[in-house]
């Protein structure tokens, strides 16, 4: 199963997008796995050869409410533990950072939301994440919680409002507190499901998300194919 992706989905609407056609050109069989069924899939989810886990309108403290969080937790644990490759992607990021150990928790400085660059550190300058965030290019923020950094993590990236936006965990383990997967058709989704989000950032978010999606969505098509392609070639 080394060459089999399961990637972990919260939401329809949060899929791997521009994720998928980079891992398939890289050798993988993708296959998507509703979160709350994760129960039937667990022995292969800690065994196949990468996992990606996905964003989602809940938090980690909400596993008492959602109790398939409190399975993804152990999953990736699992994971780590065995140095098997594990993507976390806002949401995912988070479920990272908890099975590492570190609190997880609402953000003080509100919600972190639409396209805006990270500063990356020195060792996120050296990493596969360059391709997709380095140079000051753009990136996708949506997001109200934030974590602390998990004992023994490699801090890659940082924004002004919140300073553990991605970190990694020897070479297989990669957390990301923003997305680099969506795409134009994809975001127009978001916009409906997530439209309360909207509202409460301000009247002209929207129209500003649509400009910016407009500007930044296809170079991050380009940016994340290489991401992709250099990160699974070090796993």
């Amino acid at each position: 199963m080394s060459k089999i992706c399961f990637v972990i989905e919260h939401l329809a609407v949060e899929h791997p997008g521009t994720l998928k056609p980079a891992l398939e050109a890289g050798g993988y069989e993708v296959v998507s796995i509703p979160a709350a069924a994760i129960r039937r899939y667990r022995e292969r989810a800690e065994e196949v050869g990468l996992l990606i886990v996905m964003g989602g309108p809940i938090g980690v403290y909400d596993a008492p409410e959602y109790p398939f969080l409190s399975e993804e937790i152990d999953i990736i644990r699992t994971r780590l533990k065995a140095k098997r490759p594990v993507l976390g992607i806002c949401l995912g990021s988070q479920l990272m950072a908890a099975a590492l150990g570190a609190k997880v928790f609402p953000g003080t400085n509100g919600v972190e939301l639409g396209w805006a660059p990270v500063q990356l550190t020195a060792q996120g300058q050296q990493h596969a994440l360059a391709e997709v965030a380095g140079n000051g290019s753009p990136v996708l923020h949506w997001h109200g919680d934030t974590f602390e950094l998990p004992e023994g993590a490699t801090l890659l990236a940082s924004t002004s409002r919140y300073a553990h936006q991605a970190f990694s965990v020897g070479s297989y383990g990669l957390a990301l507190q923003f997305h680099v997967e969506t795409d134009a058709a994809e975001l127009e989704q978001w916009f409906v499901a997530f439209a309360g989000d909207i509202r409460k950032a301000g009247p002209e978010t929207l129209s500003r998300l649509r400009a910016d999606t407009a500007k930044h969505a296809s170079t991050l098509a380009e940016r994340n194919a290489r991401f992709v392609s250099h990160w699974v070639s070090q796993l």
